[in-house]
């Protein structure tokens, strides 16, 4: 019996989480940038650790530290169970959670639990709802944006961009012509903001002045370093497809690891609302290979307003230590603020960071 569309998109949602805990698909070297820099140390902080603050504003809303559990889950019937728990994490720590692609939810009804679930666990967190480039490019109505932001009561719309991974995909949609236009219709159209969200390649400052000037309220960089998209659609085609070979031997190493490094796009984007003081508002997330705390840390000193990860808190999630894990993160995120003598995120915001020698 032929499978209808949501099955397929179903199927391979699974398909995509159980290759990122079970596969090699980093980056080689994992290599975000974030390794090149370090702290200047403060040996007179003047502060008390106990009294740091980790709570930060983002998108108008106050949340507990500045950290996003970015969109992995949804759509299949594990899912229901993976957002559930990350969900009760997102509450417990008033921190944003981002939703997995919702093209499912818009294909049929059948799991359209997998995402409700994620309201139902976190009342009173940021929940984003999260939709691809190619389906806002091929265009979105108002009945299905709405559809996606009542599912989740959505504080925000995350558009993700992925042309590498599409490119890669055994089914993958390359039509984004006309995806900026489009995009513009929906930031003036729907109630929540739009987040615009790399999946792994990165996003220049080019870039990020496109989807500034069509309303995005805030970009996810997703830089080189962490998941590459590009090597979970080759193990999926090879699965598929073993002895079909694609692309050039010579060419597949840096198309597997294209992208721009994490570190790069955070001071690039920064730069880009410094020297163009009409950008200084976009809200920047840095994700893209993010560790610990300290990468958390770094990532806001080169200027980001909050980090993301996916891949290690799935991981962590699956190894029943999730809450362990973010925990872990808050202390390195304070020894971090408490080395440099910063009693605020804010205050992170302008602690001295350099390149290393």
């Amino acid at each position: 019996m032929q499978q209808t569309s949501a099955a397929i998109t179903a199927e391979r949602k699974h398909s995509h989480v159980e290759i990122c805990l079970h596969r090699e698909v980093r980056f080689d070297g994992a290599a975000t940038g974030l390794g090149e820099y370090a702290f200047e140390h403060n040996a007179a902080p003047e502060i008390n650790a106990a009294e740091i603050d980790l709570s930060t504003d983002f998108l108008g809303r106050r949340i507990g530290l500045p950290l996003m559990i970015s969109s992995m889950t949804g759509g299949y019937g594990d899912a229901l169970t993976l957002n559930r728990t990350l969900a009760t994490a997102a509450e417990k720590y008033s921190i944003p959670l981002g939703v997995g692609s919702m093209r499912q939810a818009l294909e049929g009804s059948s799991h359209r639990d997998s995402f409700a679930v994620v309201r139902q666990a976190a009342p009173s967190a940021p929940v984003y709802a999260n939709i691809g480039a190619p389906e806002v490019a091929a265009g979105l109505s108002r009945d299905q944006l709405s559809t996606m932001i009542d599912l989740i009561g959505a504080d925000a719309l995350i558009v993700h961009l992925n042309p590498a991974q599409e490119l890669f995909q055994p089914e993958g949609n390359t039509a984004f012509r006309g995806f900026l236009d489009k995009l513009q219709t929906i930031t003036a159209t729907i109630p929540v903001p739009v987040i615009a969200k790399e999946v792994g390649s990165g996003i220049s400052a080019r870039v990020a002045r496109k989807l500034a000037d069509a309303g995005v309220r805030a970009v996810d960089i997703a830089g080189a370093g962490g998941i590459s998209w590009q090597k979970v659609e080759e193990c999926r085609y090879l699965d598929q497809f073993p002895e079909e070979a694609r692309f050039s031997p010579s060419a597949l190493d840096e198309l597997l690891n294209w992208g721009i490094p994490t570190a790069d796009c955070i001071t690039a984007v920064r730069k880009l609302k410094l020297e163009h003081p009409e950008y200084g508002s976009l809200g920047v997330i840095a994700s893209g290979g993010i560790r610990n705390g300290i990468d958390i840390a770094k990532s806001i000193a080169l200027g980001a307003d909050l980090a993301a990860s996916a891949q290690h808190l799935l991981k962590a999630l699956h190894a029943g230590t999730l809450e362990r894990t973010i925990e872990t993160w808050m202390n390195d995120l304070r020894a971090a603020m408490f080395l440099t003598g910063s009693a605020s995120i804010e205050e992170l915001k302008q602690a001295p960071i350099h390149k290393k020698n």
